[in-house]
């Protein structure tokens, strides 16, 4: 990847802000798990770009942080059985529609659910707005496991939020899949879902 440290960016009303590696604006308003995140990153030794930009709500605001951050943004979805003893983070194509059933009969569980935002602060360290496959440094015990769909394959760089929504970290997916997640102590598994 090509980085450019403290390169604003953004069209309108929309700003961002871009770094090569962690943010060095001083704001002393960073979460303790954002701040993890970027402190397990520079331990793992990957090369990565953050953009710091407002919390992304419209579709049109999404684009624009996919556009100056040089990386699709995929939806990262925390999952979970009916009887809640098992969760799992999707990564799924933004644009690919997600149906429950096909996913449920490749994991060989009853049908899922979206998790609830008490577990997804528990396990992940995550609010509802920024999940991400970063929260999985927050799961010392393994209770959530990494699926992710077949399409994203094709895909060189990853883009997700560093659990929080005001920022977005990008790398090489490899990276992602052969440095960061394994230094979690996590595996990843692949799936094949039908787009409709």
């Amino acid at each position: 990847m090509d980085f450019d440290a403290e390169k604003p960016a953004g069209s309108g009303n929309f700003q961002t802000v871009r770094y090569s590696g962690r943010p060095t604006d001083g704001n002393e308003s960073r979460t303790e798990a954002e701040t993890a995140v970027y402190d397990f990153l520079d331990r793992t030794g990957v090369e990565y770009v953050t953009l710091c930009h407002p919390a992304a709500f419209t579709m049109e605001e999404c684009e624009a942080v996919r556009r100056d951050i040089g990386a699709p943004v995929f939806k990262n979805l925390f999952l979970t059985n009916r009887q809640q003893t098992d969760f799992y983070l999707l990564m799924i194509p933004a644009d690919k529609p997600f149906k429950t059933k096909y996913l449920s009969s490749q994991l060989g569980c009853a049908r899922l659910s979206f998790a609830s935002a008490e577990k997804m602060e528990e396990l992940l360290h995550i609010q509802p707005g920024a999940v991400s496959p970063m929260g999985l440094i927050h799961d010392k015990e393994h209770k959530v496991r990494l699926i992710i769909d077949r399409d994203l394959a094709a895909t060189s760089n990853y883009a997700c939020h560093p659990c929080v929504n005001t920022a977005s970290v990008a790398m090489p997916l490899s990276d992602l899949l052969e440095k960061v997640i394994p230094a979690t102590g996590h595996s990843h598994t692949w799936v094949e879902l039908k787009p409709e």
